[in-house]
């Protein structure tokens, strides 16, 4: 497509000299911001999509796909209704599940907490759970004689397994005196990491049938959670156990729950998305412009070439080539920058801190006690075709500039 000699012109007009400083400047300032551009799309598109991963993962691992609750509040009968669900096609588990808010106390720290009843065998299956446990062991939650809490909650309360933790719940014992807070002191049997701050620093879990006592619920449930295959499918499971278990109970999934979130996390990302292609917009400019003015500054040479035979078509793809040389080598540059950034973001985020002693990212604020990065390469080659297909849209401009010149007009006066 390009010949010897048209590549021979493009690298040399591509070379700085003194006189053409200016122009060489400029020609920088275009490769660097198409290189920042791309760049920083990639590490911002990857930081997002690790963000929605990690959360969804964190979310679903311990919340579940769906919850099944009566319309009385309680659900009785659970084991049956359980069962009912595990037959339904996709359904990987059903767990009765009590819930309960109560206040915790520990070493003169108090605060509140989400109380999970759940059966031991359950939350073993739970992966995300039982394989995430930092300290101490299950047998004591087996045993139905201990709780579990998470890693945050431990340190700011100063407790280990085999520590007592007090249990403060809301709804009161009725008494001659009005009503008494119901108390009760649980040992630590185990303390789990999940990475996420709210989990970590707020939940615990109980053994169901301890649940029930403590929260009076004997014979009954808050709810029947349920796992599917695909979390994605959710909508057609949830009308599948809808059929199979009838009317007189609703269906919660994780999608209507955190539909606020997830929404807020897709805008949030389309924007950024959107204000990073301007960086991208703004270098294709500069690449107009430093052509443009390369072409002002070479005229007398075009109009020379011209006069030695040199064809219209020559001298565009001469300076689309200088133009487009420019976009192609930051793209690349800014691919490289950008995926190996990605690749290492929570590597560098510590050298960074280490260097400044400043916390760059507080898992309080961002739920997530490490920076999370996924690269999505079909991103990837999206952002890297619009960056070409701009900076060579760029590049035709001046080119055709450059080809319309008359060579008579321009050696008239010399």
């Amino acid at each position: 497509m390009f010949n010897g000699f048209e590549r021979l012109m493009a690298l040399r007009y591509l070379r700085s000299r003194r006189q053409e400083g200016f122009i060489s400047v400029i020609v920088w300032f275009s490769f660097a911001g198409i290189m920042l551009g791309v760049a920083t799309l990639i590490i911002v598109m990857a930081v997002m999509n690790g963000f929605r991963d990690e959360l969804l993962t964190r979310i679903l691992g311990v919340n579940g796909h769906m919850n099944v609750t009566a319309n009385m509040r309680t659900v009785e009968d659970f084991d049956a209704l359980a069962a009912q669900i595990r037959a339904v096609s996709g359904v990987v588990s059903a767990a009765p599940i009590i819930e309960g808010q109560v206040m915790v106390t520990a070493n003169r720290v108090a605060s509140g907490a989400l109380v999970r009843g759940l059966r031991p065998a359950d939350f073993k299956r739970r992966a995300i759970l039982a394989d995430n446990i930092v300290a101490g062991g299950l047998e004591g939650f087996t045993a139905g004689k201990g709780v579990i809490i998470g890693s945050r909650m431990a340190r700011r309360m100063a407790l280990r397994p085999g520590g007592k933790i007090t249990l403060i719940s809301p709804q009161g014992n009725p008494s001659p005196f009005g009503t008494v807070p119901r108390m009760k002191a649980y040992r630590v049997a185990a303390i789990f990491e999940v990475g996420m701050s709210e989990y970590d620093n707020s939940f615990i879990y109980m053994p169901l049938a301890q649940a029930q006592i403590f929260f009076r619920k004997k014979g009954v449930v808050s709810a029947i959670e349920v796992m599917i295959e695909d979390p994605d499918q959710v909508f057609s499971a949830a009308a599948a156990v809808r059929r199979a278990i009838g009317p007189g109970y609703r269906i919660l999934d994780w999608q209507r729950v955190n539909s606020n979130f997830f929404t807020a996390l897709q805008v949030e990302r389309n924007v950024m998305f959107l204000i990073l292609t301007l960086i991208m917009l703004v270098a294709a400019f500069n690449v107009i412009s430093s052509q443009i003015m390369l072409v002002n500054d070479k005229a007398k040479g075009i109009a020379i070439l011209r006069t030695m035979g040199a064809t219209r078509g020559m001298i565009l793809r001469i300076f689309f080539m200088t133009g487009a040389s420019v976009g192609l080598t930051g793209t690349a540059a800014g691919s490289a920058v950008g995926i190996a950034f990605a690749m290492n973001i929570e590597s560098i985020r510590q050298w960074i801190q280490s260097l400044t002693g400043a916390d760059l990212f507080n898992a309080e604020i961002y739920f997530l006690s490490r920076l999370p990065a996924v690269l999505d390469w079909s991103e990837v080659i999206t952002v890297v075709v619009m960056a070409l297909v701009l900076s060579f849209l760029a590049s035709i401009i001046p080119a055709r500039r450059a080809a319309r010149l008359d060579p008579v007009e321009v050696l008239r006066y010399e």
